[in-house]
C-alpha cells in the first residue's frame, strides 16, 4: 500500500516542481531563476529537483515543452471545432480566433514562459528555443495550414501556400492582441477581443477567399 501511494506521489511532485518552475521562470526570467526559489515555490527540496531534473536548463525546457504541447492540443480541438465544417467562412475564422487566442493568452503557465523566451531569447540554449517553437507555434501553423487545405479544396479560400497563409491568418488576429498586452500580462475586455479578431479575419478573406 505505502509502495503504491509512493508511486503515485512521485507523478503529483514533479508535476508540483514544473508548476512552481514555470511560475519562478514567468516571474524572474530564466537567468536569474534559481533552483532554490523553485524549491520554495513548490514546497520541496533542492534535492528533489534534483532527482527529477539534471539542471536548471532541463526543468525550463520541460516546463516550457509540457506547458506548449497541452496548449498544442487544445488549439488542435479548437480547430478541429470551428474549421471541419463550414457554414460561415467569416463567422467561424473569427470565433476559432477569438477562442484561440484567449486559450493561448489565459493560460498563465504557458504565457508567462512565452514573456520569459521572447525577453532572453539570446541567453537560452538554441535547442531549448528549437524544441519550443516545434511543440508550440510551428505546430499549431500545420494545425491551421491542414484545415485552410481542405477548405480550398472546397472553393472557399484560394491560396499558394497553406503554411504561409497559416502564419498570415495569425499575424492578423492573434498578433494584435498579443502584442497589446505583452502576451497576456496586461489585461483586454472581450470587445476588444472580437474588434480585433474580426478586422484581422475581413482583412485575411481580402487576401485568401476565394
Amino acid at each position: 500500500m505505502g509502495d503504491a501511494a509512493e508511486s503515485r506521489g512521485r507523478p503529483d511532485k514533479r508535476r508540483a516542481i514544473v508548476r512552481a518552475a514555470n511560475l519562478v521562470f514567468g516571474r524572474d526570467g530564466f537567468t536569474r531563476a534559481t533552483v532554490d526559489a523553485i524549491a520554495r515555490e513548490a514546497g520541496v527540496s533542492k534535492k528533489t529537483i534534483y532527482n527529477h531534473f539534471a539542471d536548471k536548463e532541463a526543468l525550463f525546457l520541460t516546463g516550457a515543452l509540457e506547458a506548449s504541447r497541452e496548449l498544442s492540443e487544445e488549439i488542435t480541438a479548437l480547430a478541429d471545432r470551428h474549421l471541419h465544417k463550414i457554414v460561415d467562412l467569416e463567422a467561424e475564422l473569427i470565433d476559432f480566433g477569438v477562442d484561440r487566442t484567449r486559450a493561448v493568452l489565459g493560460r498563465e503557465d504557458h504565457a508567462a514562459i512565452a514573456r520569459t523566451i521572447r525577453a532572453e531569447v539570446t541567453h537560452l540554449p538554441r535547442e531549448i528555443l528549437d524544441a519550443w517553437l516545434e511543440t508550440g507555434p510551428l505546430h499549431s501553423r500545420r494545425v491551421v495550414a491542414e484545415h485552410f487545405r481542405h477548405l480550398k479544396a472546397k472553393g472557399l479560400l484560394a491560396f499558394d501556400d497553406a503554411e504561409k497563409a497559416s502564419a498570415h491568418y495569425t499575424l492578423l488576429t492573434f498578433t494584435p492582441v498579443a502584442e497589446r498586452t505583452f502576451f497576456g500580462a496586461l489585461p483586454f475586455t472581450e470587445r476588444e477581443l472580437v474588434e480585433t479578431t474580426t478586422e484581422g479575419v475581413r482583412m485575411f478573406l481580402r487576401l485568401y477567399g476565394a
